[in-house]
């Protein structure tokens, strides 16, 4: 009777093994497949065993192995019936990034809701067109002016830090400098808010690393991706333990600044100075923009904790990665570093009162250096992967791409094309003079994606590391400590190294 039973049980258990095999060749998915590059598709796991399952370390180092040996053609990736697009040529991107339509963010996205909300970088429809009308103004270039005392006050503690650094002849670790200059603007020009005490601020870079290795870890395993197995387990416990002090931050930030904005508000009524609110508007945009709205019931306190989380993790994070991979290139390429020297002092030479702060206009006429921060970006794009989910049927080049399958911007790989950047790992800011760009196909480079989602606070990025780069060189040489061939990335949220960048600093004088 045993041995009936188990015969039965064997026999069902192929019977399902067999239909669901052919209830996934059935799918549109299975059939588009197959004209794009890929691995071998195995009945029922398909390609689960060759993309999941990796460390931080492999996941970055196994994407790069992808996209060589599939000779630098998109390619894909079929899983529980799902096609998985791995787009790194400027065809497959410039399809994604240029609709109005495909703006949904895929669903590897939602394992960063319980940390960031459904603001900005995660919403879509009418969510996200509403809070982009409210936030756009808030980085508008005009704006930036009145960020740039913030931006000279925290360069000018970072140089009094490197000062000492320098008199030590000692070596300098970029990371932790990166995170508490650009966390610290962030929240003092972003939010209206200076950081109290350096142990908040500590913690909550600690935690994002943590949340960072969460959130790859879930990714990649497709039973930790199910939310009752990541419970039962134990994960979603730990993730909310390490949210809690990241939330209490934010806060913390929203409690200090709402109580100035209502006392603002109460100044206005006995002393109603049009052009005292206005400053003030324009001082801190972002967060009083987000307080104005809630008082005309525009967003509630849940959208006002949605957006700061995302801006005090996406401003700071992000900017800190281009800042510590910027000056790993410099401190390796001392020739572009000298010639960087030279075009800010002829710019502070042409200046009336060369030892006052740079003015904005100062900053656009460094046209060199933004052509430095281009290729950095290229060579080491901050947000190394974005993904969208396909919300409808797309054909192009002769191939379709079914609804709900999932496209991923290998942004990394994007940038090494060699047809748009021939020997793509040199190090070369002239590739962005303006004759050379001209050549290339504008998708090709996508360092704040592009098209109706490109990143809101690209033009303050940039000024930032302007500023930041232009304290630095002013005062010091930047001596490399690490080669660029020892870096060994992980995967994450923004592009990291497993081992700290380090650098020496020199003075000129």
């Amino acid at each position: 009777m045993f041995i009936l039973g188990a015969i039965v049980t064997i026999g069902l258990l192929l019977l399902w093994i067999v239909l669901y095999e052919f209830y996934l060749r059935s799918l549109p998915s299975y059939k588009a497949a197959a004209h794009f590059p890929g691995y071998r598709i195995y009945p029922i796991v398909q390609n689960v065993f060759v993309a999941l399952f990796k460390s931080q370390t492999g996941s970055f180092t196994e994407a790069r192995r992808w996209a060589k040996e599939h000779n630098g053609q998109s390619y894909r990736f079929l899983i529980r019936g799902v096609l998985i697009l791995q787009a790194i040529r400027y065809k497959e991107v410039e399809m994604l990034l240029s609709s109005s339509k495909l703006i949904q963010k895929s669903p590897l996205y939602k394992v960063t809701v319980p940390f960031i909300g459904k603001g900005l970088l995660n919403s879509s429809g009418a969510k996200w067109h509403h809070r982009r009308r409210i936030l756009t103004p808030t980085f508008h270039f005009n704006i930036l002016q009145s960020f740039l005392q913030t931006f000279h006050d925290e360069c000018a503690k970072l140089i009094t830090h490197l000062h000492v650094a320098a008199d030590c002849d000692a070596i300098t670790a970029l990371q932790p400098l990166s995170t508490k200059v650009t966390l610290n603007t962030i929240c003092e020009t972003a939010m209206g808010v200076k950081l109290d005490t350096a142990e908040m601020a500590d913690e909550y870079k600690h935690n994002i690393r943590e949340i960072g290795k969460m959130v790859q870890h879930r990714i990649m395993n497709p039973l930790l991706f199910e939310d009752f197995i990541y419970k039962v387990l134990g994960y979603q416990t730990k993730f909310e333990r390490i949210l809690e002090p990241i939330h209490e931050f934010t806060r913390n930030i929203i409690k200090q600044r709402r109580d100035l904005f209502h006392e603002n508000a109460e100044d206005m009524k006995t002393d109603p100075d049009e052009n005292m609110y206005m400053n003030l508007k324009q001082r801190y945009a972002m967060l009083d923009t987000l307080l104005s709205a809630e008082a005309k019931n525009q967003i509630d306190a849940k959208g006002i904790q949605e957006e700061v989380d995302t801006f005090t993790f996406e401003g700071h994070d992000t900017t800190a990665s281009a800042f510590v991979f910027t000056f790993l290139l410099i401190a390796n390429h001392p020739n572009i570093q000298e010639r960087l020297v030279e075009e800010l002092k002829q710019v502070i030479n042409s200046r009336p009162e060369p030892n006052t702060p740079l003015t904005l206009q100062n900053y656009n006429d460094l046209k060199y250096m933004e052509r430095v921060i281009k290729e950095s970006l290229r060579i080491y794009p901050p947000v190394p992967f974005i993904s969208r989910l396909i919300t409808e049927d797309v054909r192009y080049d002769g191939k379709t791409v079914p609804k709900g399958s999932i496209m991923n911007i290998e942004i990394y790989d994007l940038h090494r094309d060699r047809e748009q950047f021939p020997d793509p790992e040199r190090f070369d800011p002239d590739r962005f003079l303006p004759e050379q760009s001209a050549k290339r196909n504008p998708y090709a480079y996508a360092p704040f994606s592009a098209g109706p989602r490109n990143c809101i606070g690209q033009r303050y990025a940039v000024l930032e590391l302007k500023a930041i780069l232009v304290s630095v060189l002013r005062e010091f040489r930047v001596l490399p400590v690490t080669k660029r061939e020892d870096v060994v990335f992980i995967a994450d949220m923004v592009l990291r190294s497993r081992d700290p960048i380090q650098v020496k600093f020199e003075r000129r004088i």
